[in-house]
Parts: C-alpha cells; sequence; structure tokens
C-alpha cells in the first residue's frame, strides 16, 4: 500500500532540503529521500568542514550554463541574503574569507542541524537509507523504493551531479529525466584539478592569473604530484576543455622586464635563476629560469624570459576526473525547465534543482547559493 504525499522530493542535500522547507511552509505534505544514511554529506565536508555557505558578491555572471540567463530568476528571488538572515536567525556565528566567501565560524553541522530544525518545524517526513528503485507517472507519481512505495502529485530530483562518487554521487537525477524524456547537457567534470606535465616541484603556490580565453581568474595555484591545482585552476577548469591551452601569468602586477633589466645593472655577477628566486618561489624560479649569470643576458633575452614568466602556456593532459571534481558542469538541460519553478515544461509536477542541472556556480559559496536559490523557488512552486 503506496502512503501519499504531495510531494517527494529525491535527495537530502542542500538544495533538495531547502525544497523541502520552503514547499512545508507553504502547507504542503512533503516526504525527503535520501539514500545515504545521513542527510547533507556535501554540506558537512566543505569548506574544510566549516561550510562556505554562500558567496557575499553571488551575482548571474558567476555561474555557467548554455543559458547564462536560466539562472537570473531564482538567484533574484532567494538571495544571498536570504539565507545568510537564516543562518543569523538560528544563532550560527559566520565570518568573510577572501573574494566574498561566508564560512561558519564553527562548523558545517550547525547548517544541517539549522535545515533539519527548519524542516522539522513544518512537519517534513526526513527519511534516511531509503534507495529509490523507480518512478513512473500517470494521474500521479509513483515513486519506488527498497522500504516500500509512495505516490505523490510532484517529484523533485534533487540528487546532484556525478561529482564526489565516494559521497554517493551518482547519475540518478540525469538518468530519471531521461526516462521522462528529458535532454541532457553534456557533463564534465568541474572545479577539478589538472594533470599535467610540470616542474616537479609538488608543493610549491603562488598568486596567478589563470586565463583561458576571456575567462581570467587571480587567485592561489598550487603544483601537485600529478599537474596543477589550486583556487585559480579549479576555477578555470569549469570552463576548460581537452586540448585547449591555458596561460598563467605568474607574476601579477609586477613588470618582470624592468626588475630583470634593473638587477641585471645592479647585480650584473648574480645567477640568473637566484635574481627570478626574487619574484617567486625558488623552487618554481630553479624550474623555469634558464642557468648562467644575469649580466651575460642580453636585455632582449630577459624581455623573452619576462614575457614567458608573464604568460606561461600550458596544456593541461587531463583533469583528475568526477572523483576529485567539487561539481559536475552540465546536467539537466536547462530549455526543458521553467526558469522561475524549475518545473519540467513537458512534464507537470517534475521538478529538477541543485547541482543536477545545467547551471554550475565558480568555486566559494556559488553552488551552495544555486541550491538554496534553485530549491527556494520549487518549493514556492508546488
Amino acid at each position: 500500500m503506496s502512503q501519499t504525499f504531495d510531494v517527494v522530493i529525491a535527495g537530502a542535500g542542500a538544495a533538495g532540503l531547502m525544497c523541502a522547507i520552503r514547499a512545508g511552509q507553504r502547507g504542503r505534505r512533503v516526504l525527503l529521500l535520501d539514500h545515504a544514511e545521513k542527510v547533507g554529506k556535501k554540506i558537512l565536508i566543505s569548506g574544510g568542514g566549516r561550510c562556505n555557505f554562500t558567496n557575499r558578491d553571488s551575482r548571474p555572471e558567476a555561474f555557467l550554463s548554455a543559458n547564462p540567463h536560466f539562472c537570473k530568476s531564482a538567484l533574484a528571488r532567494y538571495t544571498q541574503h536570504d539565507f545568510i538572515a537564516l543562518v543569523e536567525k538560528h544563532g550560527i556565528a559566520w565570518h568573510e574569507k577572501t573574494l566574498g566567501q561566508l564560512f561558519c565560524d564553527g562548523s558545517a553541522r550547525q547548517i544541517v542541524s539549522m535545515l533539519l530544525a527548519e524542516a522539522d518545524a513544518v512537519g517534513v517526513d526526513v527519511r534516511v537509507a531509503h534507495r529509490i528503485t523507480g518512478i513512473e507517472k500517470s494521474d500521479r507519481f509513483a515513486v519506488r523504493t527498497d522500504h516500500g512505495d509512495f505516490d505523490a502529485a510532484s517529484v523533485v530530483l534533487a540528487t546532484g551531479g556525478l561529482s564526489i562518487p565516494k559521497m554517493g554521487a551518482s547519475s540518478f537525477a540525469h538518468d530519471t529525466a531521461r526516462r521522462f524524456g528529458l535532454a541532457i547537457a553534456e557533463t564534465r567534470p568541474g572545479l577539478v584539478p589538472f594533470t599535467a606535465r610540470v616542474p616537479d616541484i609538488a608543493g610549491v603556490s603562488l598568486d596567478v592569473v589563470a586565463s583561458l580565453g576571456r575567462t581570467r581568474f587571480r587567485e592561489a595555484m598550487l603544483f601537485t604530484h600529478r599537474g596543477l591545482s589550486g583556487p585559480a585552476i579549479l576555477q578555470i577548469s569549469s570552463y576548460w576543455r581537452p586540448g585547449q591551452e591555458l596561460a598563467i601569468d605568474l607574476l601579477p602586477e609586477r613588470d618582470a622586464a624592468t626588475f630583470l633589466k634593473g638587477r641585471k645593472q645592479l647585480r650584473p655577477k648574480a645567477e640568473l635563476r637566484n635574481i627570478v628566486g626574487d619574484l617567486m618561489p625558488d623552487r618554481l624560479a630553479q624550474a623555469l629560469a634558464p642557468e648562467g649569470v644575469i649580466g651575460e643576458r642580453r636585455d632582449k633575452e630577459l624581455e623573452a624570459l619576462a614575457a614567458e614568466l608573464k604568460s606561461w602556456h600550458i596544456t593541461p593532459t587531463g583533469t583528475e576526473g568526477y572523483a576529485k571534481a567539487e561539481v559536475t558542469v552540465g546536467g539537466i538541460d536547462t530549455a526543458e525547465l521553467s526558469s522561475k519553478t524549475m518545473e519540467a515544461k513537458k512534464v507537470p509536477g517534475l521538478y529538477a534543482i541543485g547541482e543536477a542541472v545545467d547551471v554550475t556556480g565558480w568555486l566559494g559559496g556559488y553552488n551552495f547559493q544555486w541550491a538554496w536559490s534553485s530549491g527556494w523557488v520549487a518549493g514556492e512552486a508546488i
């Protein structure tokens, strides 16, 4: 015998929890299901366990999508300021780090507890360790699980994308959307380290500007045993396609040519690598600068070296894949959904939110904001 609800939400992560809360506040009878043994697993590991829960500067330009306008409605209707107000209502202390990133002073568990308290207050039925085995629709939806069947007027796909499979990520949302005839925009790992042939200087980090075409990010870059990582690299990775070359300014806002020619006059007998080491980490300077004393180099040679350091070109061999990716780029095609409600245009009552959809934010709390915003507008519509 099926249990009846107004809405069944598949996935008790950030988007699913927010959707459940808003739908519950509007008097809907909500069932929130998750296959994991506890809710919000990705929330709990985010931000080094402190949850980078939004970004003060959240704006549509910080999101990738085949339709860059799609995210505007949801982000405008439930903003970062709305979520900050919720956090403050629950007395959770927070602080701002670099580039508008907001973190809990304490633990990410506070955010999960806050969301569960809000859900409990409006009677959301939360059930974990429930694996959905099938979703069908006639006049209503039938949701089949390994713990019994449920029926509902609406179903929300909130199980996320393919990133971090060890956390339980799967293609469930995409597979279900396909079965209902919805198109899926090509998926690939995002916010992910690159594999690349680089100097063997793992652990070296420096401030850079990473560029791909007109897209640029200034943040830290880290050399690893396998290639490149760090915030600047994770950011640019979401835009990268195999075979594309990156340009990396290793000396942002430094006039390297003037510096080198000046040092040639002041210290003509100094080793060139040591002089370059005054501009960047020594191990990197040793790897990139040629041997010899600086006074033996013509000015044009120093200018050429400076140009190379200001625009170091590298073509990654690949990425570290979904296992190390923080997000999935691509997903359920936004052309299939209403930007105002997140409802499938050709399947009334079916909604998709969060990372399952082809909307991907920058590093720094933007993807959580998309989860809160898209979940809220779906909950408002159901």
